[in-house]
């Protein structure tokens, strides 16, 4: 359910307006992020998936589930952190009656900088953790090698940033112990991410 500041509200409004790049036309609708309104952590993934596209909510689908499992795993409720996406609009391309995943382009990244920005302001997180390497681009403006960035602090502004996989890239794993392997390390990534939260 979500749970949405006065501020959040209203962007939440202004953003199903959003025509700053053409993704609204084949989109079902806007997903913007929810959560706790003012969380000590920001979760940043790439964007909505064919489930949270057709729900309005993010991270609903399989990757939102190996999300959620991490979260539980490392003790974090979710309801104390904020979800969202670098692109609000769900990109795909139809194969059949399938609608799969297509990776946004810089520019759709770029047109849709205003909506997290504004999302971070109003958060005001103390730590973001990016969910791959979409969103880690888009938190710091520049390009993260994910895996190379794993387990380092980085700074954006007055918040630490922590970079880690996207949920998605466990769900690619095809051998058991790798899926397992993954998860347990995104879950530990998230749990280090939250003790940077904490008060010193």
């Amino acid at each position: 359910m979500k749970r949405l500041a006065p501020g959040l509200v209203r962007l939440t409004n202004e953003l199903n307006g959003c025509r700053r790049c053409d993704l609204w036309r084949a989109a079902t609708q806007a997903v913007p992020g929810e959560g706790a309104p003012r969380a000590s952590m920001m979760l940043v993934g790439e964007q909505p998936g064919d489930q949270e596209d057709l729900a309005g909510e993010p991270f609903v689908g399989p990757a939102g589930r190996v999300l959620d499992d991490a979260l539980a795993l490392a003790g974090i409720p979710r309801s104390a952190v904020f979800v969202t996406n670098a692109v609000k609009h769900f990109k795909h391309e139809m194969r059949g009656k399938r609608r799969l995943h297509k990776r946004p382009d810089a520019g759709e990244i770029e047109a849709c900088r205003f909506w997290l920005e504004s999302e971070i302001d109003l958060v005001a997180p103390k730590v973001i953790v990016a969910l791959g390497a979409t969103a880690a681009g888009a938190v710091l403006g520049r390009p993260v090698p994910v895996m190379a960035s794993r387990g380092r602090v980085l700074k954006r502004g007055d918040a630490k940033v922590a970079v880690t996989i996207h949920p998605s890239y466990v769900l690619r794993q095809r051998e058991p112990q790798f899926r397992a392997e993954w998860s347990g390390r995104l879950s530990e990534d998230l749990r280090k991410a939250s003790r940077l939260a904490e008060p010193c």
